[in-house]
């Protein structure tokens, strides 16, 4: 099977995000048009052929803050070292916007030499494989732009050549250790980089010169992880980059941020997979002595961490770390209270010896590492993880096996003898994990509830427990399994046996998704935590002995990915797309510690606001009638406001002031600020949210109420609101011109490029060289013999309107003189205004018609749906006899708070919330509105509602796409003519009013 991709907004935002850095420079027409010994975008060079930039330096930083506003974020003030960075979550296709962003800087500029720097094996290995994978498709989205790409070899030197003079898209994969040595010592020349050598077969250079000379785009994968050295830094620039692109969910440094897709965006936009976490845990009741051995040390003297039970002054006990030693920290009697459980247990011994590591008593009690005394055995607590990974496993499969979707699990161990077992001169034999997994697996199988997925036409009929489950590790020479080496920090010391798991975990990435491959349950070892992932992985689960040295958040980067069927097709339903995580600790533990890992990692703070947070709010414009976000600076005054009135501390925190006025609905802004008062505390409440992880404790099914399907008072509502319409489109092209030509004429004038002049007298001294009295002029570039673009072929490309309508806008608009100032910018505005006032025309011009009595929704939309909720996170329990499921599942709080009121309102006989699947036809992409209401008015009078209660709370959403589709959903119900009122409300009141 292959894998199908979709084209995704926010994907594309954020490509745009980087190539309109460019906005300006001379766009590559075809790939033929030639002048004056040069292709466009390029210049042949010596030694091959390379980038080549036109614009200033000055004209970049513009485009750059012309974007960062755009995107809401904090503009830059200079081009930082031609550093442009990228955040987002993992997940959501990184690799395959900086891919595409290569094609585009192609298509658009003529750019074609690109380096892809990673800092390890795996990633290598991952983005290696993700060029494969998308070869076809990018193929069939950019025919004629032939791209090559490899993997850099330091045996295959003649690849830096081939990449040097070739005329295609070049894209080299370097790991940053092939090129971090600096060899500026003669007598080190043995120890270099062979990149940095000079070859006899180069006449006699070095081909980090080809390189250079190329003046290749950068794109480095993980920063935090390339760059972080200052060899590292110095590295990267001997690569002579015209820029460096920078992509990552966790930036230690962001250099002319362009565009962030932060973790919280990522979950709300269910762009990912939702996360549910089943914790496994022992309950502690502290009646017998309990010590577990977490960790031993010997630097700075022998010490070791024990986790034991402590009395605190006010009688209670809890479970907490302490360090001991065999000198001042020795009695655990001391240091669990004066418990007397403890007593006698005191330190004699610790031994930090690799896989000897224990503690030994004076009562002569030993302790070895993960291994507790009292409490539950370890291995018992394993046993059930891997039980409820199993289970957690099969109900999914239950459920997703006739939708062509493979489930699958992941088990992280830390050592391999857990899985396998090589005894001397002996075939290898199963180890303790293998054991237990067979044995529940085989046992869990049996019950009644699991016969339907092991009939004969089911794909795991067969299948014994031996074939479900499979170790993906380090391979020595004899393909035996062996542990991956870590470094100090506990991160991965890739060698040539790590790349044998790399390789086989990229390469299966495909099989493993298909029915026709046994192998639905993989064992991992830990540390292989980054640069792979698959978009099935459903379970994780952490089987480790002693201290994890990785996040959460790297472990559940590994299954966020949204899954594919066995077409290859994205699955886009959030009642498939859960993340299941096994946890041996609580789930308010699991929920604080990976919020707080996310804090750490990418800036993001929960309850905390920032200058630019209120940006994207929109204001009509009084002149010209438009929507347009208030922006950056207009932002700035509105968090200044809450600062100074104490609803914010320094440094952005939500203060309980603030927390408390909004639930009391006493919150209050100044005049200037009251128009977008509602919208500035969505903001806020958006602010103080958490992150959405769900308990699978509090996990409730949805299940139809088929006695309320079937009752009078539905077949009421349904028969009103079943009926499906067809559109048409009356576009006035007189009108269409007419807003054109206006909205061009309003435009800002647009400034030609500018030469400098600069003067300065030149001062030598013994600290250097420098300038005095310096002074600058700036002149406007004439360029008499400048080739101007097709402006008509463009725009008719870029917006579908005939030659002569496009001609008729641009000379009615009177600007044509901007276009030879500024060609691309004035060519790409106009572009941007037609569409738009294209868009606004057809959603004014539709016109909905029924299509008779016999199409119609089916009322099994409802039947069809397999719904899973959570109480106190995102369900809320439904009176029997309102609506069609017994509880309702809301996507926000004002979803939450309008089914509480609907449930408990007298007037309402019956409400549901409609179905992903009811969707309304629109020129601007498939509608589905919220809800439908049947409400009895004093008891005699009946009507019927459709109600829209998202209006304009999603900040995130384009306005006039959003309202474009509630206009036409409400024509959609007028041309019904049956009585059902359309109603945007974003509260209940606001809906009760009107009724």
């Amino acid at each position: 099977m292959k894998i199908k991709f979709d084209e995704q907004q926010y994907q594309l935002d954020a490509i745009h995000s980087i190539t309109d850095i460019f906005e300006g420079q001379t766009v590559k027409v075809s790939n033929f048009t030639v002048s004056m010994g040069e292709i466009v975008g390029q210049e042949i060079t010596e030694l091959g052929i390379g980038n080549k930039l036109e614009l200033s330096e000055a004209e970049v930083l513009e485009n750059v803050q012309k974007v960062q506003m755009r995107n809401h974020l904090k503009k830059s003030k200079s081009i930082q070292d031609w550093n442009f960075t990228v955040e987002m979550e993992t997940g959501t296709g990184k690799t395959y916007v900086y891919t595409r962003s290569i094609f585009e800087l192609n298509k658009l500029y003529g750019f074609s030499k690109f380096i892809i720097v990673v800092p390890s094996v795996a990633i290598r290995e991952g983005v290696y494989k993700s060029f494969q994978m998308t070869e076809e498709h990018f193929e069939k989205e950019y025919p004629g732009q032939y791209c090559h790409f490899f993997k850099y070899d330091s045996s295959k030197l003649e690849q830096v050549r081939e990449y040097a003079t070739s005329t295609n898209i070049e894209v080299m994969i370097i790991n940053i250790d092939a090129f971090k040595k600096s060899f500026d010592d003669p007598e080190k020349e043995n120890k270099a980089n062979l990149i940095h050598r000079e070859r006899d077969t180069m006449n006699g250079k070095k081909p980090i010169q080809f390189i250079q000379e190329t003046n290749p785009i950068v794109i480095i994968d993980e920063p935090q992880s390339v760059d972080n050295t200052d060899k590292a830094k110095e590295a990267i620039a001997s690569l002579n980059p015209l820029c460096k692109l920078r992509y990552s969910a966790t930036h230690r440094d962001t250099y002319n941020l362009m565009y962030k897709l932060d973790p919280v965006s990522a979950y709300e936009k269910k762009l990912v997979k939702k996360i549910e976490v089943l914790s496994v845990n022992s309950d502690d009741d502290f009646n017998d002595p309990y010590i577990k051995l977490v960790s031993v040390s010997n630097k700075n003297g022998y010490k070791a961490t024990v986790e034991i039970d402590e009395m605190k002054k006010n009688g209670a006990v809890t479970r907490i770390k302490k360090e001991i030693n065999p000198n001042n920290k020795n009695n655990l009697y001391l240091l669990s209270g004066e418990r007397e459980l403890y007593r006698g247990y005191i330190v004699e011994g610790i031994d930090c010896y690799p896989g000897n590591e224990m503690v030994e008593f004076e009562n002569g009690k030993v302790l070895r590492l993960g291994e507790s005394i009292g409490g539950i055995d370890d291995d018992l607590l394993k046993r059930y993880q891997i039980r409820e990974a199993i289970r957690t496993h099969l109900d999914k499969e239950k459920r997703l096996v006739y939708q062509g979707i493979k489930v699958l699990t992941l088990f992280f161990i830390d050592k391999v003898e857990n899985y396998r077992v090589y005894p001397k001169g002996q075939p290898w034999q199963k180890g303790k994990y293998a054991k237990i997994f067979e044995e529940e697996y085989a046992s869990l199988i049996k019950l009644p509830k699991y016969r339907s997925l092991f009939k004969e036409d089911q794909y795991i009929s067969n299948q014994s427990a031996e074939e479900v489950h499979d170790g993906y590790f380090s391979q020595d020479k004899s393909g035996n399994f062996k542990d991956s080496k870590l470094a100090k920090d506990g991160s991965l010391r890739s060698n040539k046996d790590d790349e044998s798991a790399f390789e086989l975990i990229m390469k299966e990435k495909e099989r493993l998704l298909s029915f026709e491959t046994p192998l639905r349950f993989i064992f991992s070892h830990s540390a292989l935590k980054e640069g792979w992932d698959n978009p099935n992985v459903f379970q994780i689960c952490t089987l480790v002995e002693t201290k994890d040295p990785f996040t959460k958040r790297q472990k559940i980067g590994r299954g966020l990915r949204l899954s594919v069927n066995q077409d290859g097709q994205r699955q886009y339903d959030e009642n498939i797309n859960v993340l299941t995580v096994i946890a041996n600790e609580s789930y308010q533990e699991f929920a604080e510690s990976l919020q707080k890992e996310m804090e750490d990692e990418t800036g993001v703070k929960f309850g905390y606001l920032e200058e630019q947070s209120f940006s994207t709010i929109t204001l009509t414009d009084e002149v010209t009638g438009e929507s347009k976000e208030i922006g950056y600076d207009y932002s700035a005054k509105v968090y200044s406001f809450l600062v100074k009135e104490k609803f914010l501390d320094k440094k952005g925190k939500v203060e309980n002031k603030l927390k408390e006025a909004i639930a009391s609905e006493t919150f209050d802004v100044p005049d200037e600020f009251k128009e977008i008062k509602q919208d500035i505390e969505r903001v806020i409440r958006n602010s103080i949210k958490k992150l959405p992880i769900f308990n699978k404790k509090d996990e409730v099914d949805i299940k139809l109420n088929k006695e309320v399907l079937l009752s009078d008072e539905f077949n009421q509502l349904w028969n009103q609101i079943k009926y499906k319409t067809t559109y048409s489109v009356d576009l006035d092209s007189d009108t269409l011109k007419s807003r054109c030509i206006d909205a061009i004429q309003k435009l800002d004038a647009f400034k030609a490029r500018k030469i400098k002049r600069e003067n300065a007298l030149l001062k030598v001294d013994q600290s250097g060289v420098s300038g005095e009295g310096q002074t600058m002029r700036v002149y406007e570039a004439l360029e008499e013999k400048r080739r101007l673009p097709d402006i008509l072929r463009y725009l008719q490309e870029q917006t579908n309107l005939k030659r002569r309508t496009l001609v008729d806008i641009l000379i009615g608009s009177k600007r044509l003189k901007d276009f030879e100032k500024n060609p691309q910018a004035f060519m790409e505005a106009v572009m941007k205004i037609i569409n738009r006032e294209k868009k606004k025309l057809i959603v004014d011009g539709i016109k909905y018609e029924r299509i008779g009595d016999h199409a119609f929704y089916q009322q099994s939309l409802f039947e069809h749906q397999e719904l899973v909720g959570y109480m106190k996170a995102n369900a809320v329990e439904v009176s029997n006899d309102k609506s069609v499921y017994n509880y309702i599942r809301y996507d926000s709080s004002v979803e939450r708070a309008f089914a509480e009121k609907l449930n408990n309102d007298e007037d309402v006989k019956l409400f549901v919330k409609l179905p992903s699947s009811f969707v309304i036809d629109t020129p601007l992409g498939n509608y589905n509105p919220d809800w439908a209401v049947l409400v009895e008015k004093e008891g005699v009078e009946t009507l019927f509602f459709v109600v829209e209660t998202k209006g304009s709370t999603d900040q995130e959403d384009l306005r006039l796409k959003e309202d474009g589709k509630i206009t036409c959903g409400r024509k959609h119900f007028a041309a019904l003519e049956n009585g059902v009122t359309y109603k945007l409300a974003n509260s209940y009141e606001k809906f009760k009013m009107g009724v």
